[in-house]
């Protein structure tokens, strides 16, 4: 079976799996899409829990919106051209919810804005979680410290516009995200993301996930809020499936059913070797590529082998994370580091060690050989070399091949 793995923006890696080898290659699964703009419009149009968003705006005079940043697939430009039409977006200004992530580019920008990024450029403020004027409004059940952006707190109208699919430790993405990581300080995003050390803190889980219910309690200390949202769930070809508007939490549950019809895809059984790719923008570096080695698990049988495909265009990400990873060459002990203190990123060096405790975790990708030897990943310079390597390893190892590991949540059928 031939092969095409997609890197980065429009490359491509080409291999060849033995037939008697090959289990399949998965997606997010094929639904039907209309017209972006009638979707769009008619969910804006028939919102859950306002009669209009022209009675939702009314009266306001400091609207926000509260956008993603370019590392994620959320179409927000189409979602600004639809509301062009029904408001004068000149009104509002927009907050770009980075979390912890750096600035983005002009590439980013204009991808995030589209066509209105030159009319809306000088209403656009990109969050800093280190630097932004926080506003503190208490603590979570769980001790977090709830500093919010101030800009966010003080509006009188907040849009959210954002997109709903599989996360690995906060269940789904959307919703209460924005918030939490999006707009809060570091100190906030770091309390809330030590909690992704818990188990509970998994892909698809809400309750009784210590993230999710730390994020909802974000969402309980500006409960007096207006809050509209647009939440989309896209198909594998990042094209809008369904979106969901309105007031935020019903406007989320009711995404997060789409989002487990798209990206809850069902395997005939579980493999030597998975293929995981983190297809651009998700590839930006090995920090957010992790989501493919982590959804890639499930598809793994204990002992196999995870390729991780992921230019990871911008480096490592998180320095702290790849410190801890490059701690000790025992997976084991790596946990127990991590356990004495917590720094965030460490999140996400837990979640691979775990990993490596049981299979061993190889990569294709840009980055220096050394730095993923360090980490205890076995680098290679193509996804060929890798498959060979896994024949050489086992002769007639099984493959399965995820093209979107970063979204897609492989589930043996029962």
């Amino acid at each position: 079976m031939n092969i095409d793995v997609k890197y980065g923006k429009d490359g491509v890696q080409k291999t060849e799996i033995p037939d008697e080898s090959y289990i399949g290659t998965f997606y997010p699964k094929d639904v039907r899409c209309g017209d972006a703009d009638t979707v769009i419009g008619e969910s804006i149009d028939s919102p859950i829990g306002y009669d209009s968003l022209e009675s939702f705006l009314e009266g306001g005079k400091d609207i926000v919106f509260i956008v993603n940043d370019g590392t994620r697939p959320t179409p927000t430009a189409k979602v600004l051209m639809a509301l062009s039409k029904r408001m004068d977006l000149r009104k509002a200004r927009f907050l770009v919810a980075t979390g912890t992530h750096r600035d983005m580019t002009p590439e980013e920008y204009d991808f995030v804005f589209g066509p209105l990024y030159p009319e809306l450029k000088d209403r656009i403020f990109a969050h800093d979680a280190k630097k932004s004027e926080c506003v503190y409004l208490g603590k979570s059940k769980n001790g977090t410290p709830m500093n919010v952006n101030k800009m966010a707190v003080e509006a009188d109208r907040l849009v959210i516009i954002t997109s709903v699919e599989p996360h690995y430790f906060a269940g789904f993405t959307g919703g209460r995200k924005s918030f939490l990581p999006g707009v809060a300080s570091f100190e906030t995003v770091e309390a809330n993301h030590k909690l992704a050390m818990s188990k509970e803190a998994q892909s698809l889980a809400l309750e009784g996930n210590p993230v999710h219910e730390d994020m909802m309690d974000a969402l309980e200390v500006v409960k007096d809020k207006q809050i509209f949202s647009i939440q989309m769930v896209l198909d594998r070809h990042q094209n809008i499936y369904k979106a969901a508007s309105g007031a935020l939490n019903p406007a989320f549950d009711r995404a997060v059913e789409w989002a487990m019809e798209v990206f809850c895809v069902p395997i005939p059984k579980k493999a030597d070797v998975v293929i995981s790719v983190a297809p651009y923008p998700m590839d930006v570096d090995l920090y957010q590529s992790q989501k493919a080695l982590d959804n890639g698990k499930w598809a793994l049988k204990e002992g196999g082998k995870i390729i991780m495909v992921s230019k990871c265009r911008e480096g490592i990400g998180h320095a702290t994370f790849l410190k801890q990873l490059s701690s000790s060459k025992d997976p084991k002990q790596v946990l127990k580091n991590l356990e004495a203190e917590y720094k965030l990123g460490y999140h996400k060096a837990a979640k691979m060690a775990e990993i490596a405790t049981w299979a061993d975790i190889w990569a294709v990708t840009d980055l220096d050989p050394e730095i993923l030897r360090s980490a205890n990943i076995t680098p290679f310079p193509s996804v060929d070399d890798a498959v060979k390597a896994a024949l050489e390893w086992k002769k007639d190892a099984t493959f399965i091949v995820l093209m979107d590991g970063s979204v897609t949540i492989p589930k043996v059928s029962e």
